[in-house]
């Protein structure tokens, strides 16, 4: 099912990178890692290479390989069995990247991330300067969650999402999620595969479903979730068959199965982008009908006069959610003071607010350079 031209679709040799995650399903048989299989994208993606492309690797597996290891038949459920299982396969998954790319004379890096480490912006950019000098370096970063140490709260959840942030973090072309789904299927209509989703609508996320796998997690609700926020930023995203016989290729040159989320048309700058997508709110504050289209529509900073509430505690620095009167959450945005202070300016003009606060140059609840339309 060939794409049309109308999808964006750019030759392998304009692009100049793109994220490849892989699920557990694609890398694995019966529980074991497919190293042929493995070695036949370590082999697409050195061709993509040498057309000039850069190329970043997101990986799962390690898990899934460490269950095998222990004969595991289901995927543990308690926190320290899993970490354990990680620990065990994560080394089995790199030496198995490592051999498949050895042949093309292409070195790999293993680099391991919590959400923290993108969460927290100095980590952010540190985490973006490595990869920029691995690439420079000629090698091909691997990503994987850090399921080892990962708890609860710095978890991303599923290595989908960290696909489409590490796509967003490097301003990739595209990102190509190869899993053993053949892409978004309209199971409520035609029963085929969607070619090209231009707008992520409610209707679409409705087709999705999330995976009965005991290796894996997320399925395609996650993948929809992804695509969102890498779409967002501006890139491209495919979610297509791992098992197909030169399947990246096909993909970029616009004639592979599978479907094409077109990227939106003005994607975020990269501060707002790690402001709307790498963040978990510590609260959120209330506004008025007013304040709406002013944020929404004008892009102007929210002052006092248009906040109703809060609700739950931050300081001030925290990043919070801002919230429409019918609780809707339209913006994402670093916030000027605590929750407790946001309460007692809300309403209040801005000349009220100096009266409190005298000698303060910024008066803003949130400044605009730092909130991020949703």
């Amino acid at each position: 099912m060939a794409l049309p031209p109308s999808a964006g679709v750019l030759s392998p040799s304009r692009l100049k990178r793109v994220v490849v995650k892989l699920g557990t399903g694609v890398l694995t048989s019966s529980g074991r890692l497919d190293a042929a299989r493995i070695a036949d994208v370590c082999a697409q993606l050195a061709a993509l290479r040498a057309l000039g492309t850069e190329v970043i690797v997101v990986s799962s597996g390690a898990v899934g390989l460490g269950m095998a290891e222990l004969g595991l038949a289901r995927r543990p459920k308690e926190l320290p069995k899993k970490q354990a299982c990680a620990a065990i396969g994560q080394g089995l998954l790199m030496q198995t990247w490592r051999a498949g790319f050895a042949p093309h004379g292409v070195a790999v890096a293993q680099v391991l991330l919590t959400h923290d480490d993108l969460r927290v912006r100095s980590r952010y950019l540190g985490v973006g300067e490595t990869l920029r000098q691995l690439i420079a370096y000629g090698a091909v970063p691997v990503i994987n969650e850090n399921d080892t140490v990962s708890a609860a709260e710095i978890k991303f959840g599923d290595n989908d999402t960290l696909s489409a942030m590490v796509a967003s973090l490097v301003e990739a072309n595209h990102l190509i999620i190869l899993s053993t789904a053949p892409g978004l299927i309209d199971m409520k209509g035609t029963g085929q595969v969607v070619p090209v989703v231009e707008k992520i609508t409610a209707q679409i996320e409705a087709m999705a479903g999330g995976t009965a796998s005991e290796t894996a997690v997320g399925g395609m609700i996650s993948k929809i979730s992804a695509a969102k926020l890498a779409t967002r930023a501006g890139c491209g995203v495919f979610i297509a068959a791992g098992a197909e016989p030169n399947i990246v290729a096909r993909l970029l040159g616009g004639a592979g199965p599978g479907t094409f989320f077109v990227p939106s048309g003005l994607p975020l700058e990269a501060k707002k982008r790690w402001l709307a997508f790498f963040q978990r709110p510590t609260g959120t504050i209330q506004v008025n009908a007013q304040a709406v289209p002013v944020l929404r529509d004008q892009g102007r900073s929210l002052l006092a006069v248009g906040v109703t509430g809060v609700s739950g505690e931050f300081a001030a620095g925290d990043v919070v959610n801002i919230a429409g009167p019918d609780g809707t959450v339209i913006a994402r945005g670093t916030s000027s003071f605590s929750s407790t202070v946001t309460v007692q300016l809300s309403g209040l003009k801005s000349d009220e607010v100096r009266a409190l606060h005298p000698g303060r140059k910024h008066l803003e609840i949130v400044h605009r350079d730092d909130l991020a339309l949703l």
